[in-house]
C-alpha cells in the first residue's frame, strides 16, 4: 500500500495566542491520493511550541509507486502552510517533473531552496518566499547503492541536501533501501554506507566543518519490526511507542550515523 506521511516539526517564535492556535492547528497525518490502494489515516501528534525555538520545518516522505497527480500534491502541501521549510523525500518518483509540480503547486507561499535527484530517489527544500537572505552553505550530494529496477528505474540508494538556515545547520537525506525481510544485514549496511559517504567526496567537503546540528533521515528504509503481531504493533505505536524498541530492527546499526561534515 502507497502512503504520503506528512509531519510536522513546529517551530517558530510567535505569541502565546499563535502558538495556543497553531497547536491546535497543526496535526500530522497521513493524506490519502488518488491512487489505487491508498487510504486516510489521521493522527493527532500536535506541535509543542513550549521551548519558542526559531524554525518551523514540515518534513514529508513519499514512496510514489511510479505514480502521481497534482491534485496529489495539492492536498499534500494543504493551504493552512503554518511551516517555514518543507522538506520533501520522494522514493519510487514516476518520470515526471515532481519539481515543477510541487513548484506550481506552493507558488503563493514558498519557494524551491534546492533540490538532489538520483533517478527515483529525490529531494526537495521548500522555504519562505524572499528567504535568500536566511539561506547558506546548501549543498546536495548522493549515494548510489544498488541498480535499476523496474520501468521506472527504481534505484536504491540516497540523495541529500545540506543547507544553513537561519543559522542552523541541517542535513536532509531521502533513501531507499532494500527491500524483503531476509535482507536486514543488506539494509543495515547500505545505512552505514551512506551515512559514512555523503559530502565526503566531494568538492565541498571540508573536514574541519563542524558537523549538522540536525540530521533527518526520510524514505522507504524498508525495517522492519520482528517478533510481534500486526494489531499489537499499532497498539504500542498509538500508545505506548518506546516499548516497539526492541523489536526495530534498526536497534543493531551502529548508535552514530551521520555525523555529515560539509
Amino acid at each position: 500500500m502507497v502512503k504520503i506521511l506528512e509531519m510536522g516539526y513546529c517551530c517558530r517564535r510567535r505569541s502565546k495566542m499563535e502558538r495556543s492556535n497553531a497547536s491546535d492547528n497543526m496535526v500530522s497525518h497521513i493524506v490519502a491520493a488518488q491512487q489505487e490502494g491508498i487510504r486516510t489515516v489521521r493522527s493527532c501528534n500536535s506541535c509543542d511550541f513550549s521551548s519558542d525555538p526559531d524554525v518551523c520545518i514540515c518534513l514529508v516522505t513519499w514512496n510514489m509507486n511510479g505514480q502521481v497527480s497534482y491534485e496529489d500534491l495539492a492536498e499534500l502541501v494543504g493551504s493552512k502552510r503554518k511551516f517555514d521549510l518543507l522538506v520533501v523525500g520522494l522514493q519510487e518518483a514516476p518520470q515526471k517533473s515532481i519539481s515543477r509540480m510541487l513548484q506550481a503547486t506552493l507558488a503563493e507561499t514558498h519557494a524551491l531552496l534546492g533540490k538532489a535527484i538520483m533517478q527515483s530517489v529525490q529531494l526537495y527544500v521548500f522555504g519562505p518566499k524572499d528567504s535568500e537572505l536566511d539561506t547558506k552553505e546548501l549543498k546536495v550530494d548522493k549515494q548510489s547503492v544498488g541498480g535499476l529496477g523496474g520501468l521506472i528505474g527504481r534505484k536504491k540508494g540516497a540523495v541529500a541536501i545540506h543547507i544553513n538556515f537561519r543559522g542552523i545547520r541541517m542535513v536532509f537525506i531521502s533513501c531507499h533501501l532494500s527491500a524483503h525481510a531476509h535482507n536486514v544485514e543488506e539494509r543495515n549496511e547500505q545505512c552505514r554506507h551512506i551515512s559514512h559517504s555523503l559530502f565526503t567526496k566531494s568538492k565541498h567537503w571540508n573536514p574541519y566543518a563542524p558537523p549538522a546540528q540536525l540530521t533527518v533521515w526520510l524514505g522507504d528504509l524498508n525495517y522492519r519490526l520482528q517478533g510481534i503481531d500486526n494489531q499489537p504493533a499499532r497498539k504500542l505505536i498509538r500508545k505506548d511507542l518506546h516499548k516497539i524498541a526492541p523489536h526495530d530492527e534498526t536497534g543493531n546499526l551502529d548508535s552514530k550515523l551521520c555525523g555529515c561534515r560539509c
